[in-house]
């Protein structure tokens, strides 16, 4: 059932580290949605909270140190986002929907697909809504190469790769639950899976996965690889492969995709996939397209673009029936957990 288009959408923020504060943050500039409470395991005074959001809280809005107790103050909240680390995802989300809350999702959705699948059956079963956070779906080059694969312009595809070559160094890991195999999951969970999804929304499934995995610099960082080559094939047709390393030095160098089809070239570039480099394209003359939006940043490192108001927007008109779809539904997200999880079972082959 939408909620009536005359009231806000009341939210509630678990998790206030960098993302959550960005969901704290675009929940407070949309009009017609309402922040009622946030939770962390750490005090308010901890988590440098934006001194507008410290001036409110515990009047209008609450602060929590559990989600239990946040469930158990039975305010009127709708939608429930969480933005924890990465293992805490599931399980939160699930008890979020047994008590009757929508949920927003940050990636990965799950690390394992039996927890994906969990929340898929529970959020059918509760008649409730999940969207998963894949905000780089919004930045322009993205929607624009979307709209031209979809399309057919680009007749039979060939060949895709992606590469993904970032720095995440001594800077980023320095204790806490980055680098960790239970709260973390892996490199391609945490860093890359923004790109896993694009590669899944843009072209689909993939099998005849076969891949290599290094830990070049990360030994004394990180439980799991710094780096892989993944290659497999795209059941739609064509072939892909995956590159990634979070070895880089010092800065991130490129976010790239490049796409080789019957009809013509694309390669999308930059340090997030945020500029078209090339594109000829038969019969076809490229749009100039709006500037994207820059990745966030977190002072030693830098992640995926600033587009988290693009979500909160899409979770607002969604459930107040405005016709508008879930821009990364739960199927979707599972999607991600089930090819990451695929990948990631070659390791103990290599």
């Amino acid at each position: 059932m939408a909620i009536d288009k005359a009231d806000t959408v009341r939210f509630a923020v678990v998790g206030c580290g960098h993302i959550g504060k960005r969901h704290i943050e675009m929940i407070q500039r949309n009009a017609e949605a309402e922040l009622l409470a946030i939770c962390d395991i750490l005090p308010p005074e901890l988590l440098n909270l934006p001194a507008s959001l410290l001036e409110i809280l515990d009047n209008k809005v609450r602060y929590f140190s559990s989600l239990e107790d946040l469930l158990h103050a039975n305010l009127p909240i709708d939608v429930i986002n969480i933005c924890t680390p990465n293992g805490l995802h599931a399980p939160l989300a699930l008890r979020a929907l047994e008590t009757g809350h929508h949920v927003v999702i940050e990636k990965p959705m799950a690390l394992h697909t039996r927890d994906a699948q969990a929340i898929l059956s529970t959020a059918e079963k509760q008649q409730k809504q999940v969207f998963c956070v894949m905000q780089n779906r919004y930045s322009p080059p993205s929607v624009w190469i979307k709209d031209l694969v979809d399309s057919g312009r680009l007749g039979k595809l060939y060949l895709v790769q992606v590469n993904c070559y970032w720095n995440r160094d001594e800077r980023y890991y320095h204790g806490g639950w980055h680098g960790t195999k239970d709260l973390d999951g892996g490199t391609l969970f945490t860093q890359f899976s923004h790109f896993v999804d694009l590669m899944y929304w843009l072209f689909g499934d993939i099998s005849d996965i076969q891949a290599r995995f290094a830990d070049f610099n990360h030994q004394t960082l990180t439980d799991f690889e710094d780096s892989g080559i993944v290659s497999f094939r795209f059941v739609n047709g064509g072939m892909g492969v995956f590159n990634y390393s979070t070895s880089v030095y010092d800065r991130n160098f490129e976010s790239s995709v490049t796409l080789i089809a019957e009809n013509g070239t694309i390669k999308i570039g930059g340090q997030y996939m945020n500029e078209v480099e090339y594109c000829h394209v038969r019969d076809y003359e490229m749009p100039v397209l709006p500037p994207t939006n820059p990745g966030n940043d977190y002072g030693a490192y830098k992640g995926s673009a600033q587009n988290h108001h693009y979500v909160i927007d899409n979770v607002v008109n969604v459930l107040k029936g405005k016709g508008e779809k879930i821009t990364t539904n739960a199927y979707e997200g599972y999607k991600v957990v089930d090819i990451i999880e695929r990948i990631y079972r070659l390791k103990s082959k290599v």
